[in-house]
């Protein structure tokens, strides 16, 4: 088999030493895989030997070496002991029998007691079977049921929030679930009014453009009509109040004029009543226009 390794991949082998790839390394990391694949009773696989793949395989063999030998120390560490402690059961055997104790010699029950005893030894790990060993063992049993009590309530504890907060989001997956399906409802109804709007929006921008129309034409007319934003409603209504007095105060001349229509005419007579009319029309319109002003300054 070592024929096998050595002569699997002679051009890689070759490639190796030409490059100055260490070829101890090589050898010692052929001798362990033959070692290792003669122990399962198998033949080293071909592979191409390259610098990467012998610095991968010598590093397990050295860990694998490490590991081997470590093992063994144990090993041999266990076997010692138990011999020593085989010697000790003959040892312990004789004193026994020479004291007429020997297992055969015993009851049943002692021999059933003493194998329960070594069982609980055995499953408490402890190395004898002394009262002060497996109260300490019992004491770490207890320190350990203490813990495990104590992670079994704070799982406990954390599995009653955790199932709070599942409830919780339960209860929002129904209401969100119940959302969407009102939203789903409501689709139809404001397609349709969607539909609507968009038939009426040419509609609509017309009326705009309409009362856009409007708009400036009324303005345009204020405008054109001596308009400004100081003559407000309540000047309207004053200098229509003012106007009422004005009526009621001309109304008296205006019936005496009509009076004079049926006086026979007379030339000198209906100069001089002329020109006193119309120094009151002049008195009436004076003052209407001091009314005016003063109600203007007053709002201002």
């Amino acid at each position: 088999m070592s024929d096998l390794v050595s002569g699997s991949d002679p051009s890689g082998s070759n490639e190796l030493k030409g490059s100055g790839f260490d070829a101890a390394r090589i050898q010692e990391v052929k001798a362990w895989l033959v070692s290792q694949f003669d122990a399962v009773g198998k033949d080293v696989p071909e592979f191409e030997y390259t610098p990467r793949s012998i610095a991968h395989l010598h590093n397990i063999a050295s860990v694998s070496q490490a590991k081997t030998q470590a093992a063994g120390i144990v090993a041999n560490d266990f076997r010692q002991k138990a011999a020593e402690y085989r010697s000790q059961a003959a040892r312990i055997r004789e004193l026994l029998e020479n004291v007429g104790l020997a297992q055969e010699s015993l009851p049943s029950s002692i021999v059933g007691s003493a194998q329960v005893l070594a069982s609980v030894a055995n499953l408490l790990n402890i190395r004898d079977t002394e009262l002060s060993s497996f109260l300490v063992s019992m004491g770490d049993l207890s320190l350990r049921k203490s813990g495990v009590e104590e992670k079994r309530a704070k799982v406990q504890k954390e599995s009653k929030v955790l199932l709070d907060y599942t409830r919780k989001a339960i209860a929002r997956l129904t209401y969100l679930k119940r959302i969407l399906a009102q939203l789903e409802d409501e689709v139809a109804p404001c397609e349709a009014q969607i539909e609507n709007w968009k038939t009426n929006l040419p509609l609509l921008v017309s009326k705009e453009r309409e009362y856009n129309q409007r708009y400036s034409n009324y303005k345009a007319l204020l405008n054109r009509v001596g308009y400004a934003p100081e003559i407000s409603h309540g000047v309207l209504v004053e200098m229509a109040e003012h106007r009422k007095e004005m009526e009621k105060k001309t109304k008296p001349i205006l019936d005496t004029l009509r009076s004079y229509q049926d006086l026979p005419p007379d030339k000198a007579l209906a100069s001089l009543a002329i020109e006193d009319k119309r120094r009151q029309f002049a008195a009436a319109e004076k003052y209407l226009e001091e009314v005016l002003q003063s109600a203007l300054s007053t709002t201002d």
